[in-house]
């Protein structure tokens, strides 16, 4: 809600605006899961109307395919281990450890990939534009051979 419409409102009306929201608030805290044999896990942490965050567990090599996503940004955040992050033609766009992170705006293409010996766990932040209609991952080259969810086989082209 805007801060004009908020501006009208009566006090009362107001309070349980205040109260509602209020009741929406959570808490949460990152477990390390039993993991999957799949090359990476995910695990959810909260999901609110504007945004969610999880924990992506890479265990092996290389697992995105270059891709974007429209109406919405991510943040990833290393928590351990490290990640090579790339844009069109495998140009190195970052290189980070533990404690670094990077911001992706929606609409910049980009895949990434575990470097070292130790799983890598991203902390991935993304926040939806509330007016730019249906957050959606479309690749732009083939996707890999695990990726089975529905969401994540959208394409920009049919040529892949």
């Amino acid at each position: 809600m805007d801060a004009a419409t908020l501006a009208k409102m009566s006090p009362e009306e107001k309070e349980a605006f205040h109260r509602e929201c209020e009741t929406k608030v959570k808490t949460l805290k990152y477990e390390r899961t039993p993991l999957s044999d799949q090359p990476k896990d995910i695990v959810p942490l909260v999901k609110t109307r504007l945004g969610r965050l999880a924990v992506q567990v890479v265990h092996e090599g290389g697992e995105n395919n270059l891709h974007y996503h429209n109406n919405s940004d991510t943040t990833w955040f290393v928590l351990r281990g490290r990640v090579k992050f790339y844009g069109p033609g495998d140009v190195l766009i970052a290189e980070l450890g533990p404690e670094e992170g990077i911001a992706i705006p929606g609409g910049a293409r980009y895949w990434f990939e575990k470097t070292g010996d130790v799983d890598l766990e991203l902390l991935q932040c993304v926040s939806f534009d509330s007016a730019g209609g249906t957050p959606q991952r479309v690749n732009v080259e083939a996707h890999k051979d695990w990726m089975t969810d529905a969401e994540l086989r959208v394409y920009e082209t049919s040529a892949t």
